[in-house]
């Protein structure tokens, strides 16, 4: 199975589709000017993850929602440190699937805020753009979710299922912690379907690479670096320079994966050791991120990391044992072809985007993979057209934004009825 791929363009109408693909689309473009409104007012407020409250933001979503007389829900954090996201349901008058509209509330840091065209929560429009940090990833998303959630609202009793917003306060923390603790209280089995909605306008993303991280604590002998008795292997830090050396030769540690087109990737992403500049360290830590593949999985990428470990400490036999500690993996994953929320995006966005769409694997990680550990489909973008993702003067092309929620909307209408 190839993924990158251009979609053909059908003439095909969605059997059952209410309202139409053309009033669909019209609705989006009536919506157009508060959806930019609602995002400004979305950017404003600050949430970095780990940084700010997000209790605010949360506050503004929910009352938004309220007001058009959509129910929500906030989910708790256990530990009672406040909410880690909210929840909204629109409840059909007969059964169905069950399909999930994820975003996430919280954002990456500012950067230095004084290399910002406009401050990173301006919201300033400039020449099409909308500027601000979260504007893209993901609080656009948002608040389309949330105008498509208010249409489906008004027809609800001729819905044949449920439609969930779910709105992550803690993605960016790494821990995702708002979905997780959604999945706590529902069956996976009673889930049809996620649509994440990351940004970008050309790409639907139906799969990624899954991630293993693991801690290498390397051992040494103390000792005072004025001394004239040699600790010989013993400093800790240069047997931990040694073993980043023997990792740096695989940094791609397979081949390209068949099914995702992507290889591997093995990364050094931090050290740590020493205490003065008096004393010879006796211990350094190592940190290591695996992209993995359905070819190299978790277990391929334990089986490397160990197997360098045990050459290098060999090396250094009069040391210690360097301990690995393997933290969280996800899987990679792919949607299937045959995934109703696949099908049904890419139906839509033959209808609604001017440019045909390519489906693909993306290189990071996303909630993607959490779900496929759960057995759940899971699509991860497509979203507005962005720049500088993450980056300073992170901004979006708020053009394409009735394209995106129409296709949203069309993919939801037919995903209901089928």
């Amino acid at each position: 199975m190839t993924l990158k791929r251009r979609l053909t363009r059908v003439t095909s109408k969605e059997p059952g589709a209410r309202p139409s693909p053309r009033a669909v689309r019209d609705l989006a473009e009536a919506d157009h000017q508060d959806v930019i409104s609602l995002i400004q007012e979305l950017v404003r407020v600050p949430t970095r993850g780990g940084v700010d409250n997000c209790e605010p933001l949360i506050s503004l979503v929910e009352a938004w929602l309220n007001d058009r007389g959509l129910g929500t829900r906030r989910l708790p954090d256990l530990a009672g440190a406040g909410a880690l996201g909210i929840v909204s349901d629109v409840v059909g008058g007969q059964p169905g699937p069950h399909y999930v509209l994820d975003a996430c509330l919280d954002t990456a840091p500012f950067g230095n805020e004084r290399d910002w065209l406009y401050g990173p929560t301006s919201a300033a429009i400039d020449a099409g753009w909308l500027y601000g940090r979260g504007a893209a990833d993901s609080k656009a998303a948002i608040a389309i979710f949330m105008h498509i959630a208010a249409h489906v609202q008004r027809y609800a009793e001729a819905l044949c299922g449920t439609l969930t917003l779910l709105f992550d306060a803690d993605e960016h923390t790494g821990r995702f912690g708002g979905a997780k603790r959604y999945f706590v209280d529902i069956a996976p089995t009673d889930i049809s379907g996620v649509m994440i909605g990351y940004p970008g306008i050309d790409k639907l993303v139906v799969g990624g690479r899954g991630f293993l991280r693991a801690v290498l604590t390397v051992r040494g002998k103390s000792g005072h670096t004025g001394s004239q008795r040699s600790v010989g292997d013993g400093n800790a830090v240069e047997g931990a320079a040694e073993l980043v050396r023997a990792l740096s030769a695989y940094h791609v540690p397979g081949p390209v994966d068949a099914v995702l087109e992507l290889p591997p990737k093995l990364t050094v992403t931090g050290i740590r050791g020493g205490e003065s500049f008096s004393i010879i360290p006796d211990q350094c830590s190592v940190d290591v991120d695996v992209r993995l593949t359905n070819s190299f999985d978790s277990e391929a990428a334990q089986q490397l990391i160990e197997g360098v470990v045990n050459r290098v400490d060999l090396q250094r036999p009069s040391v210690g044992r360097t301990t690995v500690t393997f933290h969280e993996n996800w899987p990679a994953y792919v949607t299937q072809d045959e995934a109703p929320i696949r099908l049904a995006l890419t139906r839509a966005a033959e209808q609604q985007l001017a440019s045909p769409l390519t489906v693909q694997a993306a290189g990071p990680s996303n909630i993607g993979n959490y779900l496929a550990k759960l057995g759940i489909p899971a699509t991860a973008g497509l979203g507005v057209r962005y720049e500088a993702l993450h980056g300073t003067n992170e901004r979006i092309d708020i053009a394409t934004i009735p394209a995106v929620q129409s296709t949203y909307h069309q993919a939801v209408i037919a995903l209901f009825n089928p």
